[in-house]
């Protein structure tokens, strides 16, 4: 494998996936503001690097997976960022889950340079990111996500989404879907529960009807036994939503469910409950609902 890879942004998921991208075969330079992320990878056999542009400077391909739409602006366009001196021909994949206005701005800036962009955030959480079964939502010019699709292999299953911006897009269209669901399945917990029937009841009998979905496989045990340990944080999906109400002014749509939605993962940052799973969202219905008192 002839072509050097960067990642930047070793967290929950990055962390995981540059650790596949090394165990794939491909040289990698790495670097984080936390020290100790870097130094994991590099008992695995990557390159430490001490800033983003000296990863741009090492590497033929660069990936960022980031916290939010200011990180990744912090990272590609600030003096000593990214693109700051980059060279032509380089290839540029932001995983990170951010505004596509913000996805759309940062790969002009790298047109620009001469340098392709590819968005390319993930669905599937910290188990897809270890388990490299990761849904990934791309946009771009084709002939560059065609270039981009071995290393996206190595992580999960890329789908093409369209232009520029066009996988941020995807990516909030997923997040309004999964939150909505959480909340049709945390209401009917809560009217089950508060109309005394057992919420395993609930569970065994909508997942194996027209209601089922992979949120409730994935969640509805959880939900049912309490258990609210974060496989994808609540104020990270506060995040998303923002994200969403963003996108939704920029492109006049009406988004009531999202509204909703927002209301109801705001309320739980509110009550310090952002670190939990996102399917802690059914304690707010509780609360509202006078059946807080225990799953």
């Amino acid at each position: 494998m002839d072509e050097k890879i960067g990642f930047i942004g070793l967290g929950i998921m990055g962390q995981p996936m540059a650790g596949h991208l090394v165990d794939a075969g491909y040289p990698l330079a790495v670097y984080d503001v936390r020290p100790e992320a870097v130094a994991v990878l590099t008992r695995s056999g990557a390159r430490p690097m001490a800033s983003g542009c000296e990863v741009t400077e090492w590497a033929d391909i660069v990936i960022t997976m980031l916290p939010d739409s200011r990180d990744v602006e912090e990272v590609y366009l600030s003096k000593g960022g990214v693109l700051d001196g980059i060279r032509p021909g380089r290839l540029l994949v932001d995983m990170s889950t951010i505004s596509p206005q913000v996805a759309v701005k940062v790969a002009d800036e790298a047109a620009s340079r001469e340098c392709a962009m590819l968005d390319a955030p993930v669905s599937g959480g910290e188990t897809g990111a270890r388990n490299a079964k990761l849904s990934i939502m791309v946009g771009g010019e084709r002939q560059v996500f065609d270039r981009a699709l071995p290393i996206f292999g190595v992580l999960g299953k890329a789908t093409y989404c369209g232009k520029s911006g066009a996988g941020q897009v995807v990516k909030a269209c997923n997040q309004v879907q999964v939150a909505l669901t959480l909340i049709g399945m945390a209401e009917a917990m809560v009217l089950g529960k508060k109309a005394g029937v057992d919420r395993a009841v609930v569970l065994d009998v909508l997942s194996a009807g027209y209601a089922q979905s992979r949120v409730m496989d994935a969640r509805g045990g959880r939900l049912v036994d309490g258990d609210f340990q974060p496989g994808f944080r609540s104020h990270l999906h506060l995040k998303d939503l923002n994200i969403i109400r963003e996108a939704a002014r920029a492109y006049e749509c009406c988004l009531p469910g999202s509204a909703l939605a927002h209301s109801l993962y705001t309320a739980m940052q509110a009550n310090g409950w952002g670190d939990l799973d996102h399917s802690a969202v059914v304690k707010v219905i509780e609360l509202l609902s006078n059946s807080a008192e225990g799953a």
